[in-house]
């Protein structure tokens, strides 16, 4: 521990020695600790100046001395041209949510059903933050890189401006004296976020000297974090929590008592031990019914945490029982997001207007009279569908109840009928397209309608975006700004006109896109482009049904209906009772997929395709192909050579074998890349097969 530091003289930097170079670093840190994270400063602001501006003189005389835990690095570095790419060593996952007590208490019988274990555990309560969810990479104490979230697979390289937060420790232990081990590679994950007093602070000089205010700490602490200049994200009073270990080198996991804390309360302990700020609001409690009476009592409490928090998280202590309980779809199992009540005001229904999605389902948006929810400007609200409408009895002129639900996506609740003249209109839906006119469908038993028009403006940049996007045709720099002046140059009408683009449409796309931070000239976007159009006609029938973009139809039904048919000649002229002959298509989906193929738009479409040589099948010899890895299955962890995560996966299943998330005894083989998770020790625990993407050719090749 580092007591009150009193410097007597000045020596000159060419005597400094390098140990007290590094013991100043280490005292700066300790103090930085003692202010951002426990609000307990045992040095004044102008001893701690001092202290700094020591070692400034210090690294300007010996600049070979700077490492990236020096206090000095905080500050941020040359603002960079773009964010790059950081894949995660794990999933970071995203929280289920519990709206009130009894769903809390179905989530918890939801998983003692799936493990006994669960019904004695312990449980922890935490703050849900409302911030921006973070993840650190510390090597050998150091740390080294940071990143936001992302899709929870990939995020953004964010290291320079997290390097600014004062509340995160550059090295770890943060006290050299402290009698902690570390793993070698640690990944640890929080939550950034700026202060409600500090962010009201932050507004008022903005409103003093004339300046534009910020709405709300989220979204101003999201932005401050993906600035392009560190610089300005330094001046945002960004702070944040840390609560979750992502992973630990399994090689050296030597840490308090011992080891990595296998219980979410000791792991908070350990967690601040090593200098990570922690919250101060988690509890620990023997029986899920007293962690949903603490996580209520908040409820009416929420105005006394000094950030915003949008719920409490029960999460089950015994982390290795969490982990066994395993995820459903990205939600673990071991923790529940007790969402706080969202805030609920009144406005005025100026309109109903119609928009088209993607897959041609007509979307009611209330017009609303600009109303504030918790810090967000509300101007539109969804109203779901038109039997909402019908069912609520909304009029266009009512005064209605808008919520903001999950605290994100405001919706209207049902109008306020006391609040009638009798002006107010009730709304019929349209029988046509409100963009192309076309008659629109119902289909019995759905609440939604739809436009099936392919070549409808309102749809046609999405459905081009669908259409070239990885999980399906995977047209590699077709991206959103490209599309659009393709569609005003009128290039493309309808996605088949993808494949008969020329390069000087494309250049002059590219000419008239903004150019501003474009690295390539427009040649080789062009060039490559077309290389990338040429190559997506190899992809399979799955990937080309799934392209479509079918109502109901995805990736796995895509693949059902290409095994099923073999090809769209045969599946163009398919009955909706040859098509309900597949198991999980019903009447309605069945429906749709012979109405996609019998309007002439989309016809126009496929005659398109097939004569560009788009036309692939799922037979040859009018056998179905048989698979070199069929009745494997595979589980892949880590960074491979040349195939991505999509890839690898579709490499595998052309060749007949399955892939999974989860290692069990029954996965045949884990592919190992480079940087693996957890996956990589329960494989080896297991007795599990591994290989890396070499041997995994050698297997296809060895099989044929």
């Amino acid at each position: 521990m580092f007591g009150l530091i009193c410097l007597r003289y000045n020596p000159g930097m060419d005597d400094i020695s390098r140990s007290h170079y590094e013991e100043l670093k280490s005292q700066i840190n300790f103090h930085n600790y003692r202010y951002h994270v426990l609000d307990a400063p045992i040095v004044s602001d102008a001893e701690y100046d001092k202290l700094l501006n020591e070692l400034k003189q210090i690294e300007a005389a010996h600049p070979d001395w700077v490492t990236p835990d020096s206090p000095t690095q905080r500050a941020g570095a040359k603002a960079a041209d773009r964010f790059d790419k950081v894949r995660h060593p794990a999933p970071i996952l995203s929280l289920a949510n519990a709206f009130g007590a009894e769903d809390a208490r179905a989530w918890f019988e939801r998983v003692r059903k799936l493990d006994e274990r669960v019904a004695s555990a312990k449980f922890v309560v935490e703050p849900k933050i409302d911030g921006l969810s973070v993840v650190l990479h510390y090597r050998d104490g150091l740390f080294m890189q940071g990143a936001t979230r992302g899709d929870g697979e990939v995020g953004e390289d964010i290291t320079a401006n997290l390097r600014t937060i004062k509340a995160i420790p550059l090295r770890i232990p943060l006290s050299q004296s402290a009698n902690l081990s570390i793993p070698k590679y640690l990944v640890v994950r929080g939550e950034a976020f700026i202060p409600i007093n500090e962010f009201d602070e932050l507004n008022k000089r903005l409103e003093e000297a004339g300046e534009k205010t910020y709405l709300n700490p989220r979204n101003t602490a999201a932005g401050s974090l993906r600035q392009l200049d560190p610089a300005l994200t330094a001046s945002r009073p960004l702070t944040l929590l840390v609560y979750q270990i992502i992973y630990s080198d399994p090689e050296k996991t030597q840490g308090l008592g011992g080891k990595i804390p296998t219980s979410q309360w000791e792991l908070l302990e350990y967690l601040k031990a090593l200098g990570f700020p922690v919250t101060d609001v988690a509890k620990r409690f023997d029986n899920i019914e007293s962690a949903i009476a603490y996580t209520e009592t908040w409820n009416k409490r929420r105005d006394e945490l000094p950030y915003e928090a949008d719920g409490m998280v029960i999460k089950i202590d015994d982390l290795n029982l969490a982990a066994e309980l395993g995820v459903a779809g990205k939600d673990p199992r071991g923790a529940i997001a007790f969402k706080f009540p969202a805030r609920e005001v009144t406005t005025k229904l100026l309109d109903i207007r119609v928009s088209v999605g993607r897959t041609g389902v007509l979307i009611p948006n209330a017009v609303l009279e600009p109303v504030e929810i918790n810090g967000v400007i509300v101007e539109r609200a969804t109203l779901h569908n038109f039997d909402y409408i019908a069912e609520k009895d909304i009029r266009v002129g009512d005064r209605v109840l808008v919520k903001r639900a999950g605290e994100v996506i405001p919706y209207a609740i049902g109008p306020v009928t006391d609040a009638r003249t009798g002006k107010e209109k009730k709304y019929k839906p349209p029988s046509t397209c409100p963009v192309c006119e076309q008659p629109v469908e119902h289909f019995e038993g759905e609440v939604a309608w739809y436009c099936v028009n392919a070549a409808c403006p309102a749809q046609l940049q999405r459905n081009i975006e669908h259409f070239v996007s990885r999980g399906s045709m995977d047209i590699n720099g077709l991206g959103f700004k490209i599309v659009e002046k393709l569609i005003d140059t009128g290039a493309i009408k309808d996605v088949a006109d993808i494949y008969t683009l020329t390069r000087e449409s494309i250049l002059e796309a590219v000419t008239k896109k903004d150019r501003k931070t474009e690295k390539e000239p427009p040649g080789k976007i062009a060039d490559n482009l077309l290389s990338a159009i040429a190559a997506s006609k190899n992809q399979s029938l799955p990937r080309l049904i799934t392209a479509l973009g079918m109502r109901g139809v995805g990736e796995v039904s895509a693949g059902d209906l290409a095994r099923h048919f073999g090809n769209l000649d045969a599946l163009s002229k398919a009955s909706v009772d040859d098509l309900q002959q597949i198991e999980g298509v019903g009447p309605n989906i069945a429906e749709a997929i012979v109405d996609w193929f019998v309007r002439p738009a989309n016809q126009k479409i496929l005659k398109k395709l097939k004569a560009v040589g788009l036309w692939p099948s799922e037979v040859e010899n009018g056998k179905k192909k048989e698979g070199a890895l069929s009745g494997l299955t595979f589980v892949v962890t880590g960074t491979l050579p040349t195939l991505t995560r999509d890839g690898v996966k579709e490499f595998i299943e052309l060749n007949g074998g399955k892939v999974t998330d989860s290692v069990s005894k029954k996965t045949s083989y884990l592919v190992l890349g480079e940087e693996p998770g957890s996956k990589f020790e329960k494989a080896k625990s297991l007795g599990v097969k591994i290989i890396g993407e070499e041997e995994l050719r050698k297997l296809v090749l060895e099989t044929k």
